[in-house]
C-alpha cells in the first residue's frame, strides 16, 4: 500500500526545490533558444533520468553515506563544480559562433548529443546532489514499501519532466528563438557567467 501522507511530504519538497532556478534551468533554457525544441526536450529527458537517480539514492539513504564519508561528499561537490565551472567557460568562449538555428542540417547537433548534456549537466550540479542528499533524503522514510517508492519516483519523473519541459517548450517558441538568434553573443555570455557563479559558489560552500 502507498503511503500517500510520506509521498505528499516528498511532493511538497521536491516541488520547492526543483522550481528554484539553477544550472539544469540555465541549461534548459539555453537550449530551448538556441537549438530546436526537440534538442531541448530531449536536454530535459537527460535531467530527469538523472532527478530519478538521485531520487532513487536519497530513498536509499545516500544522505547516510555522505554522512558517514563526508570527503566523498566533498569530492563529488568540487568535480560538479568544476564541471560547471568547464561548462559555463565554454559557452563564453563560443559566444561568438553563429547561432545554432542558422546552422545547416549537418552541423546540428544531435539529439543524443542533447540527451548527454543533460546527463552531464545534472549529474554534476553540486546543487542536486546536496538537495538530494540532505532535504530530499530528509523528506523520505526511512524504509518504504515498494509501492510508496514506485510513486516517488514517478512524482519526481512528472514533476520535474512537466517543469523542465513547459519551460523548453515556453523557450523554444519562434520568436524567443529569433530573439536569441540576434542577441546570441551577449546571451551565450550571461548564461555561461551564471553557470559559472553557480559552481564557484558551490565549490566555496
Amino acid at each position: 500500500m502507498v503511503n500517500w501522507p510520506a509521498v505528499t511530504a516528498v511532493f511538497s519538497v521536491y516541488c520547492a526545490g526543483v522550481i528554484i532556478p539553477g544550472p539544469n534551468f540555465v541549461a534548459v533554457a539555453h537550449k530551448a533558444v538556441s537549438a530546436t525544441t526537440a534538442h531541448a526536450l530531449m536536454l530535459v529527458a537527460g535531467i530527469v533520468v538523472v532527478n530519478l537517480f538521485w531520487a532513487t539514492c536519497a530513498i536509499l539513504g545516500i544522505g547516510a553515506v555522505f554522512s558517514l564519508l563526508p570527503w566523498l561528499a566533498f569530492v563529488v561537490k568540487c568535480l560538479g563544480a568544476g564541471y560547471l565551472v568547464w561548462f559555463g567557460m565554454r559557452l563564453i568562449f563560443a559566444s561568438g559562433k553563429p547561432p545554432t538555428l542558422n546552422a545547416r542540417a549537418g552541423q546540428m547537433p544531435s539529439l543524443r548529443s542533447a540527451f548527454k548534456q543533460g546527463v552531464a549537466t545534472n549529474i554534476a550540479n553540486p546543487k542536486s546532489v546536496a538537495f538530494y542528499a540532505a532535504i530530499f533524503s530528509a523528506a523520505a522514510p526511512s524504509h518504504v514499501e515498494v509501492e510508496t517508492f514506485a510513486a516517488m519516483l514517478a512524482m519526481v519523473g512528472l514533476v520535474s519532466s512537466a517543469w523542465y519541459a513547459l519551460i523548453a517548450t515556453a523557450l523554444s517558441r519562434p520568436r524567443i528563438a529569433g530573439a536569441y538568434a540576434g542577441k546570441k553573443k551577449a546571451i551565450d555570455r550571461v548564461c555561461g557567467a551564471v553557470i559559472v557563479m553557480l559552481g564557484v559558489r558551490q565549490m566555496i560552500r
